[in-house]
C-alpha cells in the first residue's frame, strides 16, 4: 500500500505490472475507489504499468470538507504523476474520472499519449440533477441511498448472476466518505467541457457499457463521432464495464493502446481462432519483460505467417501441426493443440488417423504417447466458456 503527499492532500496510490512497461493511469468514478479496476489490471499487468489512485474524497485518500472543483482533481493527477516521475502516460477515466482525464488532456496534451473515455461525457448530468443529488445525500445519507444508486452502476443481470459482488460494491458506495462524495458532486455540477473537447489532439477511444443509464451509449457514440474517435460498446454492462466485463474492456484497451502491425493483427486473430480467446488472454497476462518480445514474435511469424496463409484451410493446417508435434515429439505443444481441436473442426477420428500415420513414418512409441495424451485431453470437461 502506497501513499503520496501532494501540496495539500495525502492520496492512496497503487502501481501494478512491470515497471518497464508503458504507464497506464486509471481514474475512477464518484463513490468508488481504485479497487473497481482490480479485474482489469489483473488482465493488463503483463503489458502495462498500471497506476491508479483514490481521487480526493474517495477510498483511503483524504476527504476534505467543502466543494471540490474539476481543477483540483486535475491538479491532484498532475502531482501524482510528478511524484512518480511519469512524463507521458496513456490515460483512462470512467465517469468523474473520465471528466478529470478530459480536463487534464486539454490542459497538458503533451503528457497524454492516448486517452480512453469510459462511460463519461464532457458534461455529465446537469446543475439541477447534481444539486438534487447533494440534497438527497445530506438528507438521507449514503448508507440509505447506496442500493438505489448502485442500480445505475450495473446491468440488471449482474445483480442476479453475481449477487455477492453486487452487494460488495453497494457496500463500497455506502461506506464512501460523505464529505468526499458531496465535494465531487459539486465538481460534477459545475464541470462542462463541451466547448473544449474538440481541441483534444491525441488519439481518443470512447467506450461505454451497452446498458449505461447515466452516460448513455447514444451520447457516448455522439461524443466519439464529434471527436472522430473509435467507439466501443461493451455488451452486458452498464456504468462500470471494467467490473462487469473486464475481459472485453481489456481487449478494447489493448487493441487501442498497443501498437499493432497488420501481420500482428492477422496472427492474433489466427491464434485466438485456433487456441481460443481464453488461452490467448492467459498467455498475454502471464508475459513479463523476459518473454514479451517472444510472444510478439510467435504471434507475428508463426500465427501471422504459416497459420494465416490462405492455401490450406485451418483444419488441414491443424492436422499437419498435430502430425509434426507427434513425430518430433513435442508433448506439451501436442497437448495444447489436441485441446484446440474443439475450435478447428478436427475430430477424434481425425486424430486417430494422424497418429496411425505417424506410427508408420516416425515410430510406434511417439504415436502411443500421442494416443495417451489425446485420451486424457478429450476426457476433460469443456471449459466454462464452452459449457
Amino acid at each position: 500500500m502506497s501513499f503520496i503527499r501532494t501540496s495539500d492532500l495525502t492520496l492512496h496510490v497503487q502501481l501494478d505490472g512491470d515497471a518497464a512497461a508503458p504507464p497506464l493511469v486509471l481514474l475512477n468514478p464518484i463513490g468508488s475507489d481504485l479497487r473497481i479496476w482490480d479485474a482489469l489490471t489483473d488482465r493488463l499487468s503483463a503489458e502495462f504499468r498500471t497506476v491508479r489512485f483514490d481521487l480526493r474524497g474517495q477510498g483511503l485518500s483524504d476527504a476534505p470538507e467543502g466543494e471540490y472543483t474539476l481543477a483540483q482533481h486535475v491538479a491532484d493527477l498532475t502531482e501524482v504523476m510528478d511524484v512518480l516521475g511519469l512524463k507521458v502516460v496513456a490515460l483512462a477515466g470512467c465517469s468523474l474520472g473520465g471528466l478529470v482525464a478530459q480536463a487534464f488532456a486539454l490542459a497538458s496534451p503533451e503528457r497524454v499519449s492516448q486517452l480512453v473515455l469510459m462511460d463519461t461525457l464532457p458534461r455529465i448530468g446537469s446543475e439541477e440533477s447534481w444539486t438534487a443529488r447533494s440534497a438527497q445525500v445530506r438528507a438521507e445519507g449514503l448508507p440509505a441511498l447506496a442500493a438505489q444508486l448502485a442500480q445505475r452502476w450495473f446491468a440488471p443481470a449482474f445483480f442476479a448472476a453475481r449477487p455477492q459482488e453486487a452487494r460488495g460494491y453497494t457496500t463500497l458506495l455506502a461506506r464512501a466518505p460523505e464529505a468526499g462524495y458531496l465535494g465531487s458532486c459539486a465538481a460534477l455540477r459545475d464541470a462542462d467541457l463541451s466547448a473544449q473537447v474538440p481541441e483534444l489532439t491525441m488519439p481518443v477511444l470512447v467506450l461505454c457499457g451497452a446498458q449505461d443509464a447515466s452516460t448513455s451509449p447514444d451520447a457516448c457514440r455522439a461524443l466519439a463521432d464529434r471527436l472522430g474517435a473509435p467507439f466501443v460498446s461493451i455488451p452486458e454492462a452498464a456504468h462500470l464495464p471494467m467490473v462487469e466485463q473486464p475481459g472485453a474492456v481489456a481487449d478494447a484497451l489493448r487493441a487501442f493502446l498497443l501498437p499493432r502491425t497488420p501481420r500482428h493483427e492477422q496472427g492474433l486473430a489466427a491464434r485466438r481462432r485456433v487456441l481460443g480467446d481464453a488461452h490467448v488472454r492467459r498467455a498475454a497476462a502471464a508475459a513479463t519483460e523476459l518473454d514479451r518480445d517472444f510472444q510478439t514474435f510467435i504471434t507475428e511469424y508463426a500465427w501471422g505467417g504459416p497459420w494465416s496463409r490462405g492455401h490450406l484451410d485451418t483444419r488441414t493446417r491443424h492436422l499437419l501441426t498435430l502430425a509434426v508435434l507427434t513425430a518430433l515429439p513435442r508433448e506439451h505443444e501436442l497437448e495444447l493443440h489436441v485441446r484446440a481441436t474443439r475450435n478447428t473442426g478436427v475430430t477424434p477420428d481425425d486424430l486417430r488417423e494422424v497418429f496411425m500415420h505417424v506410427a508408420v513414418y516416425a515410430g510406434v512409441p511417439v504415436a502411443n504417447r500421442a494416443f495417451a495424451i489425446a485420451k486424457a485431453v478429450l476426457a476433460e470437461p469443456p471449459p466454462l466458456e464452452q459449457a
